[in-house]
């Protein structure tokens, strides 16, 4: 780990703001505010059950994954057109640049829309639109991760699938996320097989609520390159062993861990135990706009909840980089504006 010892405790919220950062675990219909869900809804002439932004935004108390997940469809059913996907990922890619993401891996829910009649084309090339337009304009880098919904079968993450191809440039990986418990990665096994034949990238979501075998067999039955959550991973010291040694990525994501009760509080959190462990574990916001806060949010109340210093932020920041699927020009770029950050710091 590197050492910056120069660098007081007390300066660390101003250097967790400016450094440069990549998020790799944000779902991009998390990220809708209850003011756009408004504005959108009056666009398209959608009925909302909640008179009022603050009243929606008081619903936002969850007591678990499946009480979030309620709530987020829910909230999804603004989205109509090419213009809606467009404008929730340009609201905000323009956050992730104002908190200095470089890069980010977007992910979506095809099945969230096209189960409501949405065409899958339209948000694929709604959200396209937002990257292409961000790294223009704001210089962020942002790629598309095409998401299945782990509560539906498998033959429906297929035909999902088929439907997107059409699309295939527009996208760089597969994941998989929603309801985790009773649902076990290997239930996906052939549609992530279909996948890496077609080169996907390849990830998902295991270790949040499920136990520590959901992420064994995510690496083992779907060849996953990355983890999404992965904290229960120190249940079993042998898997712990592995995913450090085989530099696995774990995307943890600190403030919906609270809110989604996986940790009480966030000085509980096993952030700094993952870091100890030699984990390449990485900082991420999942669905900021439902769990209270996008990235900088996630490291500041991390940070002043737990005993970690800037040797630990520069590694979270490094690890979020390396764990990327940019190319390795892009990745040591942005390596090279970290450190100058670091050095003006120290």
């Amino acid at each position: 780990m590197n050492t910056f010892p120069h660098i007081p405790r007390e300066r660390l919220p101003a250097l967790l703001a400016a450094m440069p950062k990549a998020e790799l675990h944000i779902h991009i219909e998390g990220s809708l505010e209850p003011e756009l869900i408004f504005a959108l809804a009056e666009r398209n002439r959608v009925s909302l059950a909640y008179p009022s932004v603050e009243a929606l935004r008081a619903a936002y108390a969850f007591t678990d994954l499946q009480s979030f997940l309620d709530i987020y469809y829910a909230g999804a059913s603004v989205l109509l057109t090419e213009d809606d996907f467009h404008d929730m990922a340009w609201a905000y890619l323009r956050k992730a640049a104002a908190e200095n993401v470089l890069h980010t891996e977007i992910f979506f829910d095809p099945q969230t829309h096209t189960a409501r009649g949405v065409d899958i084309g339209i948000v694929i090339r709604g959200l396209k639109r937002a990257t292409v337009r961000a790294r223009a304009e704001l210089g962020v880098s942002a790629e598309l991760i095409l998401c299945f919904l782990r509560h539906l079968s498998e033959d429906e993450a297929l035909q999902t699938l088929e439907q997107a191809l059409p699309y295939r440039e527009h996208f760089i990986g597969v994941g998989l996320d929603s309801s985790e418990r009773g649902h076990p990665p290997e239930k996906f096994a052939r549609v992530f097989a279909r996948c890496r034949e077609l080169g996907l990238h390849l990830v998902a979501h295991a270790g949040e609520e499920g136990p520590p075998e959901y992420i064994r067999n995510a690496l083992d039955v779907l060849k996953v390159e990355r983890i999404d959550h992965g904290v229960r991973c120190v249940e079993d010291p042998a898997l712990v062993r592995r995913l450090a040694q085989e530099r696995v990525p774990l995307t943890v994501c600190p403030l919906s861990n609270i809110k989604l009760r996986v940790f009480g509080e966030m000085h509980q959190h096993n952030l700094g135990e993952l870091l100890a462990a030699g984990l390449v574990a990485t900082v991420n916001s999942d669905d900021p706009a439902y769990f209270g806060g996008y990235l900088n949010q996630n490291y500041l109340e991390t940070f002043a909840a737990l005993p970690l210093d800037a040797s630990h932020a520069y590694t979270l920041a490094r690890n979020s980089f390396e764990a990327s699927f940019a190319s390795a020009e892009d990745k040591a770029r942005w390596i090279e504006r970290l450190d100058q950050l670091f050095d003006e710091f120290r």
